[in-house]
C-alpha cells in the first residue's frame, strides 16, 4: 500500500502558488506511515514555518494494475473520501529554491490525514461532480467541485499507472483547489463532500 499525491491539479490552486499549469499530472509519494485515521488528532511536525491545509477527494484502488487505458481506470476504484495533504510550507518552497527533493515537507508522519467515512464506488459514481469543502474553526476555507480538476481522476489513474504499478489499497489523493493556508494548535478541520461530513480533526503541538 501507498500514498499517491497529485500537485496542482486546479487551475486556481496553481495559479495562488504562482505557479504554471501543468500540462500533464504532477505526481510524488507518502509513505504510510504518513497516514493518519479517523480519531487521531492532527500533530505539527518540529518543522520551521508554516504547516498548510490541503483538501483533496481521494480514492482508492481495489486491485494490481499496470499500464491501465483512461477508460477502464475508474473500474479500479473500490471507494472514495476526503483527506488532507499536509504541507510543510516554508521548508518546501527553501527546498525548491535550492533544487531539491521536498520530501521532508510532504512525506512527515501524519502528514496524509484521512476522511471518517469510505463511500463505495459505484456504476452510478460520477467522481467529477462532487463538492469538496473544508472549513477551518467553523468557517470555510476551501470550497469547489471536482469538475474543476484539470487531469480526471480516470487520466491520473492512467498516467500512475505508466510509471508505478498500482497495489489493492493504494490511496491517490488527487489535488487541491484554491484556498490553501496555514494550521495551528487548537484548529478544528472539517472536511465534507457533497454537504456530507467526511474528515474532523483537531490539530494539536507535536
Amino acid at each position: 500500500m501507498k500514498v499517491i499525491c497529485i500537485g496542482r491539479n486546479y487551475t486556481d490552486h496553481a495559479k495562488e502558488l504562482g505557479t504554471e499549469t501543468p500540462t500533464e499530472p504532477i505526481f510524488f509519494l507518502k509513505p504510510t506511515t504518513a497516514c493518519l485515521y479517523p480519531g487521531q488528532p492532527v500533530k505539527l511536525p518540529d518543522i520551521a514555518g508554516e504547516i498548510e491545509h490541503e483538501l483533496e477527494l481521494v480514492v482508492m484502488i481495489d486491485s494490481y494494475a499496470k499500464d491501465v487505458p483512461v477508460n477502464m481506470a475508474l473500474g479500479l476504484v473500490a471507494s472514495f473520501t476526503v483527506g488532507l495533504d499536509l504541507t510543510a510550507r516554508t521548508l518546501q518552497n527553501e527546498l525548491k529554491a535550492k533544487g531539491l527533493p521536498w520530501e521532508k515537507a510532504k512525506a512527515w508522519d501524519g502528514s496524509a490525514v484521512l476522511g471518517e467515512v469510505e463511500l463505495p464506488m459505484t456504476a452510478s459514481t460520477d467522481l467529477q461532480a462532487l463538492s469538496l469543502e473544508l472549513k477551518k474553526n467553523g468557517n470555510t476555507v476551501q470550497k469547489d467541485t471536482t469538475a474543476h480538476m484539470i487531469f480526471t481522476v480516470a487520466e491520473l489513474i492512467a498516467y500512475v499507472s505508466r510509471f508505478i504499478t498500482l497495489e489493492p489499497g493504494d490511496l491517490l489523493f488527487t489535488g487541491t483547489p484554491a484556498g490553501i493556508g496555514p494550521i495551528a494548535p487548537g484548529d478544528v478541520l472539517e472536511g465534507f463532500l457533497n454537504g456530507k461530513k467526511m474528515l474532523s480533526a483537531t490539530v494539536a503541538k507535536g
